[in-house]
């Protein structure tokens, strides 16, 4: 299997020990998460390609992976993770503010292929807290537009109170760069919403597709996956053009520990990200 080249930790620094690293701002997107800008303490660009992730570490709450919700092609030596409140980590994150220290290890894992997107119709397909890593996508592709053809945001969150970077969504789906469609499965009257109701299916049958030059990427909860693919297959695309990024509790990121090994394959290093047809016969991968 070809594996895109990482970009190398800062010059010196181990795989194993953390970089500190500096908290700049603390937002919050919904109930359960929240947005970290960050800056190596350092002042080294975090060297991060679309797709890869982070091990974040603070003394006595331990070490948790998280994925990189922002391009390298923006704020230079900053960058951000949206957060879940899920754990004993997280949670211990959603206590910090701006001037705070955490630990950094990476930028760990196999990015999204740029090179085999380029010049392709772009299909970037997230549901729930999937548009995080999503998003360093989307923000290369706005910064880079002339490189790659059509792109479609798709985006499907359980609720409104559930969607995340509204902000941002509302400019993708006001921007003549992208087409940007969205949907929560369920709203209520108080929620003063407009927009679709439905599961993240439901946007895939509308759409008019070119099998031939089109890519497909997924992120998000494992349990859509199966569902998005299959729609996918009835637009004419195979598994050689449809790519995902998988959910695995990889506590080292270097292929050491074995807690997120897919038969053969170790989730923080041949992945996250895959190509379909290099997985969709693995026990477990979807």
């Amino acid at each position: 299997m070809e594996c895109q080249q990482q970009q190398a930790p800062e010059a010196g620094a181990s795989l194993y020990l953390p970089m500190e690293c500096e908290v700049l701002a603390v937002s919050r997107l919904t109930p359960n998460e929240k947005l970290f800008r960050l800056r190596l303490a350092s002042g080294a660009p975090l060297g991060q390609l679309p797709g890869q992730f982070v091990q974040v570490s603070l003394l006595g709450s331990g070490e948790a992976p998280i994925s990189v919700a922002s391009s390298p092609t923006r704020n230079d030596g900053v960058f951000e993770l949206g957060v879940r409140q899920v754990g004993s980590l997280t949670a211990a994150m959603h206590k910090l503010v701006a001037g705070d220290r955490i630990g950094i290890r990476g930028p760990f894992g196999r990015p999204f292929d740029l090179t085999r997107l380029a010049a392709r119709d772009l299909l970037l397909i997230s549901g729930g807290c999937g548009l995080a890593p999503m998003r360093s996508l989307i923000q290369y592709c706005e910064d880079r537009r002339e490189e790659f053809g059509e792109i479609t945001i798709l985006y499907g969150a359980k609720s409104v109170a559930d969607t995340l970077f509204k902000e941002d969504l509302a400019d993708w789906e006001s921007s003549t760069s992208f087409a940007c469609s969205r949907t929560v499965d369920q709203a209520a009257d108080s929620d003063c919403y407009d927009g679709k109701v439905g599961l993240l299916t439901s946007l895939i049958p509308p759409l008019k597709i070119e099998p031939r030059r089109t890519v497909a990427a997924i992120v998000g909860p494992p349990v859509m996956y199966r569902f998005v693919i299959e729609e996918l297959r009835k637009k004419g695309l195979g598994p050689e053009r449809i790519v995902v990024s998988l959910e695995r509790h990889m506590r080292c990121g270097v292929g050491k520990c074995g807690h997120c090994t897919i038969e053969h394959l170790y989730c923080c290093q041949d992945g996250p990200v895959f190509w379909l047809n290099e997985i969709e016969h693995l026990r477990g991968a979807l």
